[in-house]
């Protein structure tokens, strides 16, 4: 039995989805990645940048055309990804994801807003769209890392 869609669109999914930081192009993004839905058609693009290091999120915009979950979703993004170490993004993407798909805990620390999104598990075609954002910055920062490899490796 699937919950009540007013379990999946409360007040505090609205209220992020309302209030998406860091929206737009990042001038100079080291990384860009657009990611789609094919369940409902849902778009985020997220343009990064790393430290010098490699270690930890620069910089960030996001663009996103999803529903409010994927809004959302982008929207914690976007709000605490700045500071983030590299793993972080990761391991609150793979958190995102065994909570919506396996009935895993909600993501901690940095992104422990994702909470919210947990009533998605029920829905299926929702969740897609739901992990967009995470999708396309674990992206955007494996683009970022491919490229300083290769322009290392050229270099000598």
């Amino acid at each position: 039995m699937f919950p009540a869609m007013s379990e999946l669109y409360h007040n505090r999914i609205l209220e992020l989805a309302a209030g998406i930081p860091n929206t737009g192009d990042l001038d100079g993004a080291e990384g860009s990645v657009l990611k789609v839905s094919r369940v409902c058609g849902s778009t985020v693009k997220v343009d990064l940048t790393l430290d010098a290091a490699g270690e930890k999120i620069a910089a960030i915009a996001v663009d996103p055309k999803a529903c409010a979950l994927g809004q959302a979703a982008t929207s914690i993004l976007a709000e605490h990804a700045v500071g983030a170490r590299v793993e972080e993004v990761i391991a609150a993407r793979d958190a995102l994801k065994a909570m919506l798909k396996e009935g895993g805990p909600p993501p901690e620390g940095r992104f422990w807003e994702l909470r919210h999104l947990e009533p998605v598990a029920d829905y299926p075609p929702r969740q897609t769209s739901t992990l967009l954002a995470f999708e396309a910055a674990v992206a955007a920062i494996e683009e970022v890392l491919a490229k300083r490899r290769e322009k290392q490796e050229a270099a000598g």
